[in-house]
């Protein structure tokens, strides 16, 4: 075939070939802080996206644009199907949202907060209510041991703590 009559780009086009931010297949329970974290973040965003449309003619530009509207669709996506979890009655049971201080035969103490996907952090202490721990510790009380499955080795850990 000819390519006489082919258009090829003019060099003045962004190539939007990056993928979509993926979209975890797990329900998007957030905690109230991370629904509102979610919201700063998109006002954030669109904030930016505006700015960016006034010189929406400059290849850097573009390119940014490209990169906020991606970023723009996974933030709407996750917050329309957010389920935000609210304290619980019973304050001795781990629900995400915690903060939870576990000890492990050695007498080390750690300490983590269990929150949804979009709000973990682990340099915060923050874990994702999906990691192998938080799944170890949810719905546990008080004093009660749990198996922490470590890619370093199992580890038996007593729950010392709960706070909301």
């Amino acid at each position: 075939m000819s390519r006489a009559f082919v258009k090829e780009p003019d060099g003045d086009q962004v190539s939007d070939d990056q993928p979509e931010w993926p979209i975890s297949e797990h329900t998007n329970f957030v905690t109230v802080y991370g629904l509102q974290q979610l919201q700063a973040r998109r006002e954030l965003r669109l904030k930016q996206q505006d700015v960016l449309n006034m010189d929406k003619d400059s290849m850097s530009s573009k390119v940014e644009l490209a990169q906020i509207g991606r970023e723009l669709r996974y933030l709407t996506a996750r917050i329309s199907t957010t389920k935000v979890v609210l304290i619980p009655q019973d304050k001795t049971i781990v629900k995400i949202g915690a903060s939870v201080n576990i000890i492990d035969d050695e007498s080390r103490e750690y300490q983590f907060q269990i929150v949804g996907e979009d709000e973990a952090d682990v340099k915060l202490g923050k874990i994702s209510w999906v990691s192998p721990l938080a799944s170890a510790l949810l719905d546990r009380a008080l004093g009660e041991e749990v198996l922490w499955k470590r890619p370093s080795g199992d580890l038996v850990v007593e729950i010392d703590k709960i706070h909301y």
